[in-house]
C-alpha cells in the first residue's frame, strides 16, 4: 500500500511538472497578460497540496530551471533561479500547512495565502541578492510592482482555482474511500 501511494504521488507530481512545462506555451500566446497569469504557480501549489511538501518543493525547484535549460525561457539567471526559489517555497509551505491543518476550506485558503506570501518574499530576497551581485538595484517599488501589481491576474487565478480543485479532490478521495 505504501509503494502504491508513493507511486501515485510520483505520477501526479510528474503530471504537475509537465503542466508547468506546457502551460506557459498557452499563456504566452497572450503577450499582454501571459506572464501575468503566472502559469507555473498553480501546478506547483496543487502539487504541494495534493502530493505533499517534498514533491511540491521538488516540482517548484525543477520546473523553471528545466524550462530555462531546455527552452531558454525564462532566462536562466536571475529569472529562473529566483523563480525556482519562489516556487519551491510555494510547494513546500502549501504541503506542510495542508498536512498540519484540517482539510477544511478556511485552512486551505490560509495555507495557500501563506505559501503565496512566503514564496513572493523569497523571490524578492533572491532577486535582491542576484541583482546585487551584478551591481544592479532592486528596491521595494520593483519588488511590489513585479510581485503584486504585474502578477495580480495570476494571484486572482490562484486564489480562485487552487482551493476549489483541492476541495474537489478531497471530496472525490473521500467518496472513493467510502467516507
Amino acid at each position: 500500500m505504501k509503494n502504491h501511494i508513493r507511486n501515485s504521488k510520483l505520477v501526479l507530481a510528474s503530471f504537475f511538472l509537465a503542466l508547468c512545462y506546457i502551460l506557459p506555451f498557452f499563456t504566452g500566446q497572450i503577450p499582454e497578460i501571459g506572464a501575468m497569469l503566472c502559469p507555473m504557480h498553480i501546478p506547483v501549489l496543487l502539487c504541494g497540496f495534493l502530493c505533499g511538501w517534498p514533491w511540491g518543493l521538488a516540482v517548484g525547484l525543477i520546473a523553471p530551471l528545466l524550462r530555462a535549460l531546455t527552452l531558454g525561457m525564462p532566462p536562466f539567471f536571475p529569472t529562473a533561479v529566483c523563480m525556482a526559489a519562489e516556487l519551491g517555497v510555494y510547494g513546500l509551505i502549501a504541503g506542510l500547512m495542508y498536512r498540519l491543518f484540517p482539510k477544511k476550506l478556511p485552512y486551505i485558503y490560509c495555507s495557500l495565502l501563506t505559501s503565496m506570501v512566503m514564496g513572493r518574499l523569497v523571490w524578492g530576497l533572491a532577486m535582491l541578492f542576484s541583482l546585487g551581485v551584478q551591481g544592479l538595484p532592486f528596491g521595494f517599488s520593483a519588488f511590489f510592482s513585479a510581485a503584486i501589481i504585474n502578477s495580480l491576474p495570476g494571484i486572482i487565478l490562484q486564489i480562485t482555482f487552487v482551493p476549489f480543485i483541492v476541495k474537489l479532490v478531497n471530496i472525490k478521495s473521500n467518496l472513493s474511500n467510502g467516507k
